[in-house]
């Protein structure tokens, strides 16, 4: 009996213990994930699905018992539950692990034990790694849209199971569905655009009531302009008719100069002979 007692005080102990010790290991959510930007962490992303993942767990756990002594956070990512991570940080493999430090991330490319990982933070290993750009890092811009580009894949991934599965919808029936979805919100983004469009910049017709009547009073004005021109058009051709006219031909200005130059030669002829005669 004392001995069982022993046991059960043993047990009962053991479990105060690690009821009293919080958890080491720390879980990065998309609530929770700008906690890396400041301080020292190292993150694990993986999915329960994946073996390396899985034979990775117990060393990971391990090696986070160490980080409160060495200052360092240890947390892990389950990217099977947080899709918006998976895609902030480009994760294209599994296991990835991260190095961050007062937010700049690097990406750990060492061996897999908790030696390494002790070593790799003990000795400052990461400071050989060249640091992700900004650009791509998970608080960019570019990031945080491919952030949301997952969460709606993953979206739009449970809603067709649940239509397939749930309710009996056959997958041609759920892409049906899905592309009629995609084209009326479609319009109607675009007639949203349209009337934000005409709030902010709109059109001069609903500016102010005297719209048509300045634009009639221009178009008067045009008018006037063209009949103005007009006329001048009209009133040079009738000069110019006029002058024409008036004007002799050329034709008979040079025959008339002819004649007139005869007639001098004759009177002269005559006058010749008068004299010739007289004397």
């Amino acid at each position: 009996m004392r001995a069982a007692a022993n046991v059960l005080l043993k047990l009962w102990g053991q479990d105060y213990i690690a009821k009293a010790k919080p958890d080491s290991l720390r879980e990065v959510t998309d609530s929770n994930w700008e906690e890396i930007l400041t301080g020292e962490w190292m993150i694990e992303f993986f999915a329960p699905w994946c073996p390396a993942c899985q034979q990775l767990q117990s060393t990971w756990k391990e090696f986070a018992d160490w980080g409160d002594d060495m200052g360092v956070n240890i947390a892990k990512v389950d990217v099977t539950e947080q899709p918006g991570l998976s895609g902030r940080f480009i994760i294209t493999s599994l296991p990835t692990i991260y190095h961050c430090k007062d937010g700049v991330f690097r990406k750990y490319h060492g061996a897999r034990t908790k030696d390494d990982f002790l070593s790799f933070i003990d000795e400052q290993k990461w400071k050989t790694i060249e640091p992700i750009s900004s650009w791509f890092g998970p608080s960019s811009i570019l990031m945080n849209a491919m952030s949301a580009l997952f969460k709606l894949s993953m979206f739009i991934r449970r809603c067709h199971n649940y239509m397939t599965d749930e309710l009996g919808i056959p997958n041609w029936g759920s892409y049906v569905i899905f592309g009629l979805v995609t084209l009326f919100s479609g319009l109607a983004l675009g007639l949203l655009l349209v009337f934000i469009a005409d709030y902010v910049f709109p059109s001069r017709r609903f500016s102010s009531d005297s719209y048509y009547q300045k634009k009639q009073a221009a178009e008067q004005a045009r008018l006037l302009q063209d009949d103005d021109a007009d006329g001048e058009e009209e009133d040079e051709d009738e000069e110019e008719v006029w002058r024409r006219r008036r004007a002799p031909p050329e034709g008979r200005s040079e025959s008339a100069a002819q004649n007139t130059d005869v007639r001098k030669r004759a009177e002269r002829s005559r006058e010749a002979e008068d004299d010739e005669s007289e004397s």
